[in-house]
């Protein structure tokens, strides 16, 4: 695996940057319309400094990784040339396997606890895309990607469409693009993620999808967005905070002080570290399990 795979994304940054500079200056004079869309400057600098965080471990991370990689590709079950047909196959086989990544993040608490980053802010546009955290090699991101290549496909191709999959769902982080007509039906649009970054109880842990919408239709995640019932951005307990280190940890911090609770059984303590996040026994949980207001109060 060639490291310069793990800074496909950065260098893509111009194009990212481009286009949050027009969207900044597009909601200047529409702001009203799109309140939780503005950008404010403590928000788009956590932004930026959780990304930055967040590269800095993916590249250490990818020193043992590489090994990894390798070790699954020598064992592989086929030999796949590179043709179109074996593309589409990447492409459909990646998709797959990160939609369960990405379920897997919201319903498993260890993986929860680095995802919970992404949706903390209480506004949503293009700059929330590189709100990432950097503990997501902790969390076993990486795992989700071993079965594309323990089929046959190298560990370049696997990662090169991983990044080339998270450069595309950059683009639906915004709030001024509406419908996408038939395009609905089968690809994540902003529309879908709206929906997916939302706090509102009827549209928590749906819309998981990458690229293709399909999944969540398949497995029974998608809910379409509603005119009539407005999304309202960040996590049931609220972490008022642009601070990078807490945002990062603070999850952390519950997750192990609710698994470390005098009282509990083994199996209490083990739910409390991998079982969904609502089944924790802390007061933010219970909030979640009881869908509480959403002006619940933070830490």
């Amino acid at each position: 695996m060639q490291f310069e795979l793990q800074y496909l994304l950065l260098a893509l940054a111009p194009v990212f940057l481009g286009f949050i500079a027009w969207e900044a200056w597009y909601l200047q004079s529409r702001g009203a319309r799109f309140p939780s869309a503005r950008y404010t400057w403590p928000d788009t600098l956590s932004n930026a400094a959780l990304a930055l965080m967040h590269e800095g471990a993916e590249a250490v991370a990818a020193i043992v990784l590489i090994y990894v990689y390798d070790a699954v590709f020598a064992i592989r079950l086929f030999d796949i040339p590179a043709t179109w047909w074996s593309f589409i196959l990447l492409f459909v086989l990646q998709d797959f396997c990160y939609y369960w990544f990405h379920r897997g993040s919201h319903r498993i608490r260890w993986m929860w606890a680095s995802h919970v980053v992404h949706h903390s802010s209480e506004s949503l546009n293009l700059s929330t895309a590189f709100r990432q955290s950097l503990t997501y090699p902790v969390s076993g991101m990486w795992l989700f990607w071993l079965p594309v290549i323990l089929v046959g496909f190298t560990p370049q191709q696997a990662v090169t469409m991983v990044m080339l999959s998270l450069a595309f769902q950059f683009f639906i982080h915004t709030q001024v693009v509406k419908r996408l007509g038939w395009l609905e039906a089968v690809f994540n649009t902003p529309s879908h993620h709206r929906v997916h970054h939302a706090r509102n109880p009827e549209y928590i842990d749906k819309n998981f999808a990458g690229i293709l919408i399909i999944w969540d239709k398949v497995f029974g995640t998608f809910v379409a967005e509603k005119e009539e019932l407005p999304c309202e951005y960040g996590v049931v307990k609220q972490v008022r905070s642009h601070n990078p280190l807490i945002l990062t940890f603070h999850e952390w911090r519950d997750m192990w002080r609710d698994a470390c609770a005098p009282g509990l059984t083994l199996g209490g303590r083990l739910r409390a570290l991998f079982g969904p996040p609502e089944s924790a026994p802390s007061e933010a949980l219970t909030q979640v399990r009881t869908k509480a207001p959403l002006n619940a109060t933070s830490t």
